[in-house]
């Protein structure tokens, strides 16, 4: 009578293990191939693909922020440092 038991024990325990096995590798979400390129604001940081990016224009040059705040924050802050200079006769 133990012996069945114990048989009926381990029986069940492999199934579980099985069947927790089984589950694990159905339920992996499928990878994107190749790489997605990003792009890393300059006021924040953060990274940003290109079609999540709020891309501006600064001296004709394209710059990917991850918000319209950071975007406008970058703007007043170059304009800043444009007057800055302009006012303190430019660099040398």
């Amino acid at each position: 009578m133990f012996r069945l038991l114990f048989y009926l024990v381990i029986g069940y325990a492999l199934y579980q293990l099985i069947k927790g096995f089984l589950r694990k590798t159905s339920t992996e979400i499928p990878r994107r191939t190749g790489e997605v390129e990003t792009f890393q604001d300059p006021v924040c940081g953060v990274y940003v693909t290109r079609e999540d990016a709020v891309i501006g224009r600064v001296n004709g040059e394209r710059i990917y922020f991850c918000s319209t705040e950071c975007l406008e924050k970058y703007r007043q802050d170059h304009e800043n440092t444009s007057s800055h200079a302009n006012k303190s006769g430019g660099s040398t």
